[in-house]
């Protein structure tokens, strides 16, 4: 418990201070809801073969860390876990910037197919169990570059 605690503190504690100052990068990505903001790290699976092989053969994925898959349009994008070797909550995001679903703790090595409905431009992957002991959940808003000046949370527009 005491760990899960310290977590969260590291999550929350500094990342939300930092994610209101308006920043956007390719690497991070913030996320907000009722229970506040949180920064995490992300890697970006654009292309057909980056969006293939994942996560997958990782032994480890660090709590303030993920991976973005990012589509060309919005749709019905489905996932399995082969040769994933580590639980993955996935968070399903709408053009807007909003978590429509979410799959929690999906099962290393499962290959039934998992999917967040019509409508999604983008999945982030992270930490199985993390979504749940954040509290993120459908509604919340994601700031990131890939989701344009159009998104419910949008990245500020540079000053020229």
């Amino acid at each position: 418990m005491i760990r899960v605690l310290v977590l969260l503190a590291a999550l929350l504690g500094g990342a939300a201070a930092r994610a209101e100052t308006g920043v956007c990068a390719e690497d991070r990505l913030d996320i907000r809801g009722d229970w506040g903001t949180a920064r995490f790290t992300v890697e970006i699976a654009d292309d057909p073969a980056e969006q293939q092989r994942g996560l997958m053969y990782r032994e480890f994925l660090p709590a303030a860390q993920g991976m973005l898959f990012v589509y060309d349009k919005a749709g019905a994008p489905a996932f399995w876990m082969k040769n994933t070797l580590i639980p993955l909550d996935m968070l399903f995001l709408t053009p807007e910037g909003r978590v429509q679903y979410v799959h929690a703790g999906a099962v290393p090595g499962d290959l039934t197919p998992i999917s967040g409905g019509p409508g999604v431009l983008a999945v982030l992957e992270i930490r199985g169990g993390l979504a749940a002991a954040i509290g993120i959940g459908p509604g919340d808003t994601v700031r990131h570059p890939a989701f344009g000046p159009d998104a419910d949370w949008a990245c500020p527009v540079p000053v020229q």
